[in-house]
């Protein structure tokens, strides 16, 4: 795992904790913290079947670190308006900040974001990226790069199109207004809403529940529902097919011993 300062990694069998540990900048976000999640992903150990992403202090995350737009960028980070002068390499870089975001849909594990206070840009973007999402009653969801005058670009579109629909991302991202956890809730942002004193028990009996279904399904669930976002009513009952026919085989076999 990684050593960054602004993550805290937390193995607990068949969980891991991922922690936004910077709560004196809101967990503000830069790229060498985007590579150190990506890492963490990469190199899941086999036995996690629950990754939890959450944030230290009052706010899930504030997004970008402002100082990263600023000229000459923040020290130790990638500057990014230098990299934009460049007469090549940029659309490899942006790949390589994406990679913290998109590789928790690829993982076999299920991957709940727990959110407190805000979520803005690049937080709102990593509460996309996971599968579940736990929201407190304080939640506030924002998408401002629009009013920076850039897009969203770490992965984040895709997912909110799909759970919103089109014309509901459009004026999310455009408007760059904030999303509170109750209509969150009602346009199928949040998986559930509770009161922040209970979300940390909340966010625990999640985990158990999800613990509780027998690994193989789970395992099988995940990518099989992913599937049916894009596929066609036939490729979505082959899948179907195939990840049955999978889970029937083990328990023939353990049932023969």
């Amino acid at each position: 795992m990684p050593d960054h300062p602004g993550l805290r990694i937390q193995h607990d069998g068949p969980v891991l904790t991922v922690t936004l540990a910077s709560p004196e900048t809101r967990n503000a976000q830069t790229p060498s913290l985007w590579f150190a999640l990506a890492e963490v992903g990469e190199s899941l150990p086999p036995e996690v079947r629950v990754v939890v992403i959450c944030g230290e202090g009052a706010s899930f995350s504030a997004g970008l670190h402002r100082q990263m737009l600023a000229p000459g960028g923040l020290r130790g980070e990638a500057d990014i308006l230098a990299l934009a002068t460049a007469d090549e390499g940029l659309d490899e870089t942006i790949a390589g900040f994406q990679r913290g975001f998109t590789v928790w849909r690829s993982v076999p594990a299920v991957v709940v974001a727990v959110v407190q206070g805000h979520a803005v840009g690049a937080g709102f973007q990593l509460a996309l990226a996971a599968d579940l999402r736990l929201l407190a009653d304080d939640a506030q969801l924002s998408m401002r790069e629009v009013q920076l005058g850039l897009i969203p670009d770490l992965g984040g579109t895709g997912p909110l199109v799909h759970v919103v629909g089109y014309a509901r991302a459009l004026e999310i991202c455009a408007t760059g207004r904030f999303v509170g956890a109750e209509e969150a809730a009602a346009i199928g942002l949040a998986t559930a809403v509770v009161p922040r004193a209970d979300l940390s028990a909340a966010a625990d009996d999640l985990v158990a529940a999800l613990l509780a279904a027998p690994a193989d399904a789970l395992k099988a669930l995940k990518p099989l529902l992913a599937n049916g976002i894009d596929a066609t009513p036939h490729e979505q009952l082959a899948a179907e097919r195939a990840a049955q026919a999978g889970l029937l085989r083990s328990l023939a076999q353990t049932a023969r011993g």
